[in-house]
């Protein structure tokens, strides 16, 4: 999953897929409703892969946060974000990544979360299973090193 060409642009709602380079801007399309437009250097774009979620501990990269959610709700969420309460949406946020820092994340960051979520789902963009595939991998070859050096 590469969330290096997904942006989200401060003040503007949704996500956008960088598509090209302008003179001295970014070309973006929006994943809401497909329009492409320039975005400047003050428009302070983030890239989703350098998004990461406070937590008590060491800050989540939201890749991970994502794949959480996939393995707690499926492909689609069992609840509305817009019509949920705060503490509910909290609740629901907790049992994804249950170590999040309550007093810096707050209740519009998860919800943004979540939509951008869904919307990902929805597009298409979000694909688990390169991963599961390296985990796998990783799991064979630490296998594979505890054969050999057992036949040593």
């Amino acid at each position: 999953m590469d969330l290096t060409k997904i942006v989200s642009i401060s003040g503007k709602p949704g996500l956008y897929l960088v598509t090209g380079q302008g003179k001295n801007s970014v070309v973006v399309e929006s994943l809401l409703d497909g329009k492409r437009f320039p975005a400047f250097a003050q428009d302070r774009m983030s890239s989703l892969e350098e998004i990461s979620i406070f937590t008590t501990s060491e800050d989540k990269p939201l890749k991970e946060v994502f794949k959480n959610i996939n393995e707690k709700f499926g492909e689609t969420l069992d609840f509305e974000v817009k019509k949920i309460s705060n503490e509910d949406l909290k609740e629901k946020f907790a049992s994804v990544l249950p170590d999040f820092d309550e007093n810096a994340v707050y209740p519009s960051d998860i919800k943004k979360v979540f939509n951008w979520y869904q919307l990902l789902m929805e597009k298409n963009m979000l694909d688990f299973s390169e991963e599961e595939n390296e985990a796998e991998t990783e799991v064979a070859k630490t296998e594979e090193q505890k054969e050999i050096t057992k036949e040593d």
